[in-house]
């Protein structure tokens, strides 16, 4: 198996790729988090093929695709959240970070490390200081390795 692979941002026209990699990505966190497997989907991807172009057309999400033999293997997408302007601060956007994802046969290879070294390397480029993400359990020692650290302060609410 070929583990050269490439990252680069992805673009509206990825759409159905994304799309596919996110149905899978959803379906093994379903069934892990279920130990059953998952029932047919409520949504059909090529609504989130819509979406994702959608998006991706109009600049509102980014998102970077690892690819290995021509295939999408991986993903990761970027937010870009506005703030509200300010005289005296930073006005830029801040990132949330979501949909991270490396196919079971291409984990452990450095696709997930590469995904998230562009997106930073964006955000840097960019002027955005401020990336936040929930992690799953798997993915937060990646994260960490990434320099992601938990804040100071940050609250939630959630109504469940």
């Amino acid at each position: 198996m070929n583990t050269d692979f490439r990252v680069r941002r992805a673009e509206a026209a990825d759409a159905p790729e994304l799309a596919r990699l996110r149905w899978a990505f959803k379906k093994e966190d379903y069934e892990a988090d279920h130990a059953v497997d998952a029932p047919a989907p409520v949504h059909s991807a090529r609504e989130a093929e819509q979406w994702i172009r959608e998006r991706l057309g109009e600049g509102r999400w980014l998102a970077w695709v690892a690819e290995s033999d021509g295939v999408a293997r991986g993903h990761v997408f970027l937010n870009l959240v506005e703030r509200v302007p300010e005289p005296y601060e930073d006005n830029t956007p801040l990132g949330y970070v979501t949909n991270f994802y490396v196919t079971p046969g291409f984990r452990d290879r450095g696709f997930g490390a590469a995904l998230l070294d562009a997106l930073r390397r964006h955000a840097r480029a960019t002027g955005m200081d401020v990336l936040v993400v929930w992690p799953s359990e798997r993915s937060a020692p990646l994260y960490r390795r990434a320099g992601f650290r938990p804040p100071e302060e940050l609250l939630e609410a959630r109504d469940s």
